[in-house]
């Protein structure tokens, strides 16, 4: 199975929203990403608790989400892909991987899904990453061991 092409447009709005936060991310396009979002958004990325949201609440609103980024996305880079999308009302849940190459030279990889949801304006209200904190950072030491 071939990989979702993102840079296509969706008739979908929450599918749409996927596809473009997606190559805001690509792009490294900060604001962007941030103008998908609903002002009282909610991001979990994790959801849960982890390093990156200690209480397991989530970001909410777009200072907190601005902060996210500059935090987590920004610092980090590779190659995210979307390997299968259903889009389902006003929620669109993808199939991700994002690939990154190590200082040792070996290929880490972090499968999970996104679920975005949107408002009658298209923009984010609810963006929901699941995926298992502790297991990726086990796994990127065990690889960075290698």
């Amino acid at each position: 199975m071939s990989d979702v092409d993102f840079t296509q447009d969706s008739p979908i709005p929450a599918q749409q929203a996927g596809f473009m936060s997606m190559r805001n991310v690509k792009a490294r396009n900060r604001e962007g990403w941030l103008a998908l979002f609903a002002d009282d958004a909610l991001l979990q990325d994790p959801v849960g608790v982890s390093a990156f949201d200690p209480t397991g609440l989530g970001h909410k609103g777009k200072e907190a989400i601005g902060a996210f980024w500059d935090n987590v996305i920004a610092p980090n880079g590779g190659e995210i892909r979307i390997r299968e999308s259903y889009p389902a009302g006003d929620e669109c849940a993808n199939l991700l991987r994002i690939t990154r190459v190590l200082p040792n030279g070996k290929p880490f990889e972090v499968n999970f899904i996104g679920v975005y949801r949107v408002n009658q304006a298209g923009k984010i209200v609810s963006l929901k990453a699941y995926w298992q904190f502790d297991k990726a950072m086990a796994d990127f030491a065990a690889a960075m061991a290698e």
